[in-house]
C-alpha cells in the first residue's frame, strides 16, 4: 500500500515514516551480537559540556568511518546540533504533522481499520508519537542537512548511532534524499491514467526506505563488529542473529504493544534492508550494494525480500486495473489506491492465518492492487471517520490456484473479526460465467456473498487471482469483479516499474 520515507498505505507503509525523520530503529541493534545482560537504567542527567564537545569531534570521525565502509564520498561537512528531549519532541511533533507521508497516513488510517490490519478504536497518531519518543538516539534531518545529536544520552550510546545517521548524510550529498524518497504521488487519483501511474510508483518509496536504512544499519553493523575484527561480509551469520535482537522488543515498551502492522512495517526498513544490502554486498560488490543502490534503487519490497532477483534486474508483475470510474464515481469519490506488495501480503497473511499461512503465503504471492472510495453522501465529520463511509476492493495474484483457494479462505475466516452481523448469503443467483481463454475447471469463478452491517462483502476466486469487494452494492460488486478478472485474462500486465516490460501473471 501507499506508504513514503514512512507510513503509507500507503497506509500500510508505516516504515516510511520513520525514515522520513531519519528515526534510528534500529537502535534496538546496537548491542553486540554476543548475548549481553540488560543494562541499566539511563541517568536522567544531561551530558556535560565536555562530553559534548568530544560528539561533535566525533562527527568528522564518524562520517569518515561511514564513507571508508559505504565509498559514499563526502562532498560537504554535515552541520552538528545539541539538541534537549523537548526540542526532539516538538522535532517530531512539527514533522509528524507537517510530511506528506503523515498527512497520507492519517487519510489512510481508516483504511487500514476497513482491511482489518488496525482495530476499529485504535489512535494511530498519539501511538506513532509516543512510539517514535521512545525509540530516537540521534536523527539526520535531509531539510536541515544536520545531524542532530541528545544532550541525555551517552556519548558511548550515541558512537553507533552516528555511524548510522551520518549514511544518511552521505546518502543525501550523493542523491538528494528528500528528492530521492517522495516517488510515490501525494494526491490521490481520479482516472484511469493517474490510477495506473500512481500503482507502478507506489511501493517505490517502500523499497527505497529499505535500502537508505539497509545501508545505514550495514555500516553501524559493521562499526560495531570492527573492535572484534568481524564484519558483514567477513561474517555473514551475525546477520541472522542481529536481526533476531532488532525483533525484540523486551527494552521498547510502547513498541511492545504495537500492532502488528506496525511492528512489522516499522521494522522492515532496518532488517528487510539490511539482508538486502548484505546480499547485494556479497553477491556483486560494496558499489553496487550502496552507490549503485541508491543510483538504480529497488522498487517494490518483492525486490527487497528477494535481492536476488533484483541482481538479476527483475521486477515484479502488477495486475492491471481497467478504467473502474463509470462504474464508481456516481457513488464515491477516490479515497486511496495502491498495490499490495509481498511485504504487505506476510503482514496480512501473519495477523490473519498466523505465522505458518504468512510462511506459506508470502512466497507465493504474485501481485496485487487495492482502491478504496468515500461515499459522496458521507458528509459530515463523523460519518467520514467511520469504516462505514468507505467501500474497497482488493485484487490479489498468486503463483498457483492452491494458494489463491488458501488465502481465499483465511481471508473469509476473518471478516467475522471486522464486521458484525456477518451472514453468509445463500441462494442468492449467481453471475454467469466468464468467458474464459481456458477450459480448466480450477479457472472457473468461485463466489462467497456476505452480508454485514456496513454492506455485502463479495469474494470470487478464478484460478490464481482472489478478487474481494467490501461495502458495495452487490450490483456494482459483481460488475467490479468481472471487470477486473476479465482484464487480467486478456489485457496487457502493467509492471511495478515504467520503464521495463511486463511479465505475465499466468
Amino acid at each position: 500500500m501507499s506508504k513514503q520515507y514512512a507510513i503509507g498505505p500507503k497506509a500500510w507503509r508505516i516504515g516510511a515514516l520513520a525514515a522520513v525523520l531519519c528515526v534510528s530503529l534500529a537502535a534496538a541493534a546496537q548491542q553486540a551480537p554476543a548475548t549481553q545482560a540488560p543494562e541499566a537504567a539511563k541517568p536522567a542527567a544531561k551530558i556535560t559540556p565536555e562530553q559534548a564537545r568530544q560528539l561533535f569531534s566525533l562527527v568528522d570521525e564518524l562520517i569518515k568511518f561511514s564513507s571508508s565502509e559505504s565509498g559514499l564520498p563526502i562532498k560537504s561537512e554535515v552541520k552538528r546540533q545539541l539538541t534537549s528531549r523537548a526540542d526532539v519532541e516538538t522535532y517530531l511533533k512539527q514533522r509528524f504533522d507537517e510530511d506528506e507521508g503523515a498527512k497520507r497516513m492519517q487519510q489512510g488510517e481508516i483504511v487500514l481499520k476497513k482491511f482489518g490490519l488496525l482495530d476499529r478504536d485504535f489512535a494511530l497518531k498519539p501511538f506513532l508519537l509516543a512510539l517514535l519518543k521512545e525509540q530516537i538516539e540521534a536523527y539526520y534531518d535531509a531539510k536541515t542537512k544536520s545531524v542532530y545529536m541528545l544532550d541525555w544520552v551517552s556519548v558511548e550510546e550515541q558512537k553507533p548511532v552516528l555511524a548510522h545517521e551520518l549514511t544518511h548524510a552521505l546518502q543525501d550529498q550523493h542523491v538528494d534524499m528528500e528528492k530521492w524518497n517522495n516517488q510515490t504521488p501525494t494526491e490521490v487519483s481520479h482516472n484511469s491514467r493517474e490510477d495506473n501511474e500512481h500503482l507502478a510508483k507506489d511501493e517505490m518509496d517502500t523499497a527505497r526506505e529499505a535500502v537508505a536504512e539497509g545501508q545505514a544499519t550495514a555500516v553501524m553493523m559493521d562499526y560495531m563488529l570492527k573492535p572484534m575484527g568481524k564484519s558483514l561480509v567477513k561474517d555473514p551469520e551475525i546477520v541472522e542473529v542481529m536481526k533476531e535482537q532488532m525483533t525484540g522488543s523486551e527494552s521498547s515498551p510502547v513498541l511492545a504493544r504495537a500492532p502488528l502492522l506496525l511492528a512489522e512495517s516499522l521494522l522492515f526498513p532496518y532488517r528487510e534492508g539490511l539482508s538486502f544490502e548484505q546480499d547485494v554486498w556479497m553477491g556483486q560488490g560494496r558499489g553496487a550494494a550502496f552507490a549503485g543502490a541508491l543510483d538504480r534503487p529497488p522498487t517494490s519490497s518483492w525486490e527487497i525480500i528477494n535481492p536476488l532477483e533484483y541482481e538479476k534486474r527483475h521486477v515484479p508483475a502488477l495486475p492491471l486495473l481497467p478504467n473502474i470510474h463509470p462504474l464508481v464515481d456516481g457513488t464515491y469519490k477516490a479515497y486511496d489506491i495502491g498495490q499490495i506488495g509481498q511485504l504487505d501480503v506476510h503482514i496480512l497473511t501473519k495477523l490473519f492465518g498466523g505465522d505458518r499461512a504468512a510462511a506459506q503465503l508470502t512466497p507465493a504471492w504474485d501481485g496485487g492492487l487495492y482502491w478504496a472510495g468515500q461515499r459522496l453522501d458521507a458528509k459530515t465529520a463523523e460519518a467520514q471517520a467511520s469504516t462505514k463511509s468507505i467501500a474497497l476492493f482488493y485484487l490479489s495474484a498468486w503463483k498457483n490456484a492452491a494458494s489463491a483457494q488458501a488465502f481465499t479462505q483465511i481471508y473469509a475466516q476473518e471478516l467475522g473479526r471486522k464486521y458484525s452481523g456477518l451472514k453468509a448469503v445463500t441462494g442468492v443467483e449467481q453471475p454467469k460465467p466468464a468467458a474464459l481463454s481456458t477450459a480448466s475447471p480450477e479457472a472457473q469463478d468461485v463466489e462467497q456473498v456476505y452480508s454485514t452491517d456496513e454492506g455485502p462483502v463479495v469474494i470470487t476466486t478464478r484460478g490464481k487471482l482472489v478478487f474481494v469487494a467490501e461495502s458495495f452494492p452487490l450490483e456494482t460488486a459483481r460488475q467490479l469483479t468481472a471487470l477486473i478478472l476479465d482484464a487480467q485474462g486478456s489485457g496487457e500486465l502493467h509492471q511495478a516499474t515504467l520503464a521495463q516490460p511486463a511479465r505475465a501473471l499466468w
